[in-house]
């Protein structure tokens, strides 16, 4: 699959993620609107109620209190009744009209109960007509003390103080109800004010938290403008309680996000393989190349040694077999890195650990590659200054650690300037540090933290202009880290590089 359409695809499915997770915030969203329009008219109605409480509990007082003073005339108008009845048992004639009947008289018919309104009829005596009328104006009068307290209650009970007109413990106790029996059972704090906005009361456990979402109800309405009162009343949890709404919708956003996680995932392991398809690839054109040379060498130098036709002296069969013993060494030594890179993957290298001379194995090395460098136009410098370089690690893989490096100096030298390669050791506290060091082309910034990755070269494709297969520096770190050591690199292109081992030294 070609990356492009790799991409193509992650964007069209990462975008139907982002809109399906878009078109989950709208109706957390909408959700959250709607609980809060439904909680702000519920508690609308649980203010309103509570101040129509309000007003019917001062009524209820008020009453009670119109009650006592009425009591002695209660008392009164029953003894008359009492003796009403007994003038229209024997009959007696009372023409004599009081200032109650009088008033009664001037109102008009409507207000006389239909039952209680006299028939004209001549069969009724005249103590049965004088009962009748009695009753009558019994009705009409406590008619008239109603009247006179409801009147009472609407143009004298705002005449009291405003502190005095209400109950906070009772206005508390009604809130709460109304509120509860509303399906609202969170934390709230209120406070009074009065027509002029003076706060006379507020709860004792009040706070501004919350206060950004209040409501406010008018307390006794009725009254005139000048002698209402305001109860505001704010719920310091109110934002937990909206966005309560979201909690069904968290698994869906959760497994919405979890798959979109994979998809991420997925899509990095599918480009990950891809480039490392793309590196072995390479690898296999630079290891074609890598072991062509060789074989062809060894081919043509065996076929002058057969063929008959050419004379051949003892310096040129010494030449060509030379030719022949070096390329061996060549292919084998590429070859071997190949299987020690693959039974590493494997976890299956054999390792055999012993204590030895760090400087004297580098040393040896030193020697070694010396010709090497001065064949390319270099030099080599050694600076073994550790006082103490006992280790314990393998020491054929030690050597091919430090000989890896070494090499990558030479292929990735200057063209224009010769090749200045020093090797040195230091101790810091209980460590080796053993730094490789050139001045070579060095190391973009991007490339530098993938060098030590398999198969992965600076120069990829088919290019051979520096050879190897990529698996140099991906093998030193592996030994290393089999060591119980660290590696870094530093470069800085154009400059050089410098790679910095570091080893725990024997107790």
């Amino acid at each position: 699959m070609k990356r492009t359409t790799i991409t193509f695809i992650s964007l069209i499915i990462g975008a139907s993620f982002f809109g399906l997770l878009f078109l989950q915030a709208r109706i957390v969203d909408a959700m959250a609107k709607m609980r809060k329009a439904e909680f702000d008219e519920t508690v609308f109605r649980a203010l309103d109620q509570t101040s129509r409480d309000m007003e019917r509990n001062e009524t209820f007082r008020y009453l009670e209190t119109v009650a006592v003073s009425t009591d002695y005339e209660a008392e009164n108008l029953s003894a008359q009744v009492q003796r009403q009845r007994v003038e229209a048992s024997l009959a007696l004639g009372d023409t004599t009209a009081t200032p109650f009947k009088l008033q009664t008289l001037q109102r008009s018919p409507s207000q006389t109960p239909k039952a209680l309104t006299l028939r004209s009829n001549s069969s009724l005596d005249a103590a049965s007509q004088r009962f009748q009328e009695f009753v009558k104006n019994a009705y009409l009068y406590q008619k008239g003390v109603l009247d006179e307290v409801i009147y009472t209650i609407l143009y004298n009970a705002s005449e009291k103080d405003f502190r005095e007109r209400i109950d906070f413990r009772i206005l508390d106790s009604n809130l709460r109800t109304e509120l509860e029996a509303a399906g609202i059972h969170l934390t709230y704090h209120f406070s009074v004010y009065d027509a002029n906005g003076e706060e006379v009361f507020r709860c004792a456990d009040y706070s501004d938290k919350g206060s950004d979402y209040s409501y406010t109800q008018t307390l006794f309405r009725n009254d005139p403008s000048q002698k209402m009162g305001v109860l505001r009343v704010h719920f310091p949890d109110m934002d937990k309680y909206i966005l309560d709404v979201a909690r069904m919708m968290i698994p869906s956003v959760v497994f919405t996000l979890i798959l979109f996680l994979t998809f991420c995932f997925t899509v990095w392991l599918i480009v990950r393989q891809k480039r490392d398809t793309e590196m072995k690839n390479d690898f296999i054109n630079n290891m074609t190349h890598e072991f062509k040379t060789p074989i062809s060498s060894i081919s043509l130098a065996a076929q002058m040694l057969g063929d008959t036709s050419i004379k051949k002296t003892d310096s040129m069969v010494d030449n060509l077999s030379r030719v022949i013993v070096n390329e061996t060494k060549r292919l084998r030594y590429q070859v071997e890195k190949v299987l020690q890179m693959s039974l590493y993957e494997r976890n299956n290298i054999r390792f055999n650990e012993k204590e030895i001379d760090a400087n004297a194995v580098i040393d040896d090395v030193v020697k070694t590659f010396q010709l090497k460098v001065q064949q390319s136009g270099g030099t080599l410098t050694a600076r073994l200054d550790a006082e103490d370089a006992a280790i314990y690690v393998d020491e054929m893989h030690f050597t091919n650690v430090i000989f890896n490096l070494m090499d990558n100096a030479v292929k990735y030298r200057r063209e224009d300037e010769p090749l200045q390669l020093m090797v040195a050791t230091a101790t810091e506290g209980s460590h080796l540090i053993i730094t490789v060091e050139d001045n070579g082309i060095g190391i973009k910034h991007d490339d530098l933290r993938r060098i030590f990755d398999r198969f992965y070269r600076v120069h990829t494709g088919n290019k051979h202009d520096v050879k190897g297969f990529g698996l140099g520096l991906a093998y030193v770190k592996g030994m290393v880290e089999l060591m119980h050591g660290t590696i870094k690199a530093e470069s800085e292109l154009g400059r050089g590089t410098k790679f910095i081992i570091t080893l725990p030294l024997i107790d």
